[in-house]
């Protein structure tokens, strides 16, 4: 029995604080997991800028409204669902994904919770667990199921290395320097085309 694992941001949605960065005009706000490996150091530092121009959750969701999946991925993931069982392993928040996860046909999600105060100002975030995406994927495998994960950052590098096949989704030419080990693909029929290769390997269940 095999299963999907698919990031969000870069390989379903657009990433949510680049859209933010250029609706807000601080470009401070582009920097991602594509840039950062130490995603606490990261989100804290979000924290700070958020706070000294004094925007919140609603100003985030605000943006996020106006944002959709990418162009071809309902039909990649419609696509996907009817072969495989598929779990987006997400580092963004419930708050930032579920009018996407909406557009997406709700496939599964497992990510974050934000915290705010009585304004909406954010005052810090809560981690479902830390490093949960390679969590998930060893929990999965201790179900007996054969994983395959998709990604695109340096977040998403130890759930590649822990599944049984890790592909790289259109990542940017550092990561695929450091991880060279990990095909990479651009669109998504290519990475379904990969995501079948894989799975042809994996047959069965677990030893």
């Amino acid at each position: 029995m095999q299963i999907v694992c698919l990031d969000m941001e870069g390989v379903l949605v657009p990433e949510i604080w680049i859209a933010f960065a250029e609706r807000t005009g601080i470009p401070e706000l582009r920097r991602t997991t594509r840039d950062e490996p130490d995603y606490d150091k990261l989100m804290r530092y979000r924290l700070g800028i958020l706070a000294q121009h004094k925007l919140g959750l609603p100003d985030i969701q605000a943006v996020i409204a106006g944002m959709g999946p990418m162009e071809g991925c309902k039909d990649f993931l419609d696509g996907l669902r009817s072969r495989y069982q598929v779990v987006i392993l997400s580092d963004t928040f419930y708050e930032f994904a579920a009018p996407l996860i909406a557009q997406m046909g709700m496939p599964t999600l497992l990510c974050h919770r934000l915290k705010t105060n009585a304004q909406g100002l954010l005052t810090g975030y809560r981690l479902r667990m830390p490093d949960q995406k390679r969590a998930a994927v060893r929990a999965f495998k201790g179900l007996n199921f054969k994983v395959i994960a998709v990604g695109d950052s340096y977040n998403d590098t130890s759930m590649l290395l822990e599944a049984d096949a890790g592909i790289l989704m259109h990542p940017p030419e550092n990561v695929v320097r450091e991880f060279p080990q990990f095909p990479v693909v651009r669109t998504y029929p290519d990475l379904r085309a990969e995501i079948d290769r894989a799975a042809a390997g994996l047959t069965g269940f677990r030893d």
